[in-house]
């Protein structure tokens, strides 16, 4: 508030914009002690506070750093996660083929096994079928022979009587007779 009187008031001669000497002198004062403590302050506080600074600034650059380095890890770890999961997802893709490979070639083998077997069953069926066929003919030749042996005996009988009998018996006695005896 003095200052604003000091303005206020009439300039008087000598005077330089209605400031005395002293109020000059304890300006001028001021102004030397202001300046001498911004030169103290900045002796004593400016070295500090830029080692300070610097030292911050550092800090912020290192973690700058060290956050891109490891932002690189981490893609590098995506890339690594990715290259596992295609190698994976080969792997399966590999397994799959594999197994079908394996599948089909079951299927063949079993369809291949089927087929022998069908085959073997029905050569097995074949010779039953030819054996039954020989045994049912033989059992006819025999049932036929024994018809025909049968009808013979009474055709035989009818047609021979007792002095046919006879002289056949003859002859038949004297034609073994008449073979040599190999002994």
């Amino acid at each position: 508030m003095d200052f604003l009187i000091v303005l206020a008031s009439p300039v008087e001669p000598g005077r330089l914009f209605g400031i005395d000497q002293q109020t000059f002198v304890a300006v001028l004062a001021n102004l030397i002690n202001l300046g001498i403590l911004g030169l103290v302050m900045a002796f004593l506080l400016y070295k500090p506070v830029r080692n300070i600074l610097r030292k911050r600034t550092e800090r912020i650059q290192g973690q700058l750093a060290q956050a891109e380095d490891e932002m690189e890890k981490a893609k590098e770890l995506k890339l690594q996660y990715e290259r596992k999961i295609a190698d994976v997802a080969r792997e399966r893709d590999d397994i799959l083929s594999e197994a079908r490979k394996l599948a089909a070639d079951a299927s063949q083998r079993l369809v291949a096994e089927a087929r022998k077997e069908a085959e073997a069953i029905k050569s097995r069926a074949s010779v039953n079928v030819e054996m039954e066929w020989e045994r049912a003919e033989s059992e006819m030749r025999t049932a036929i022979i024994d018809v025909s042996a049968l009808m013979a005996e009474k055709f035989v009988a009818l047609a021979i009587n007792k002095e046919t009998h006879d002289k056949l018996f003859e002859d038949t006695m004297a034609d073994l007779e008449g073979m040599k005896w190999r002994g």
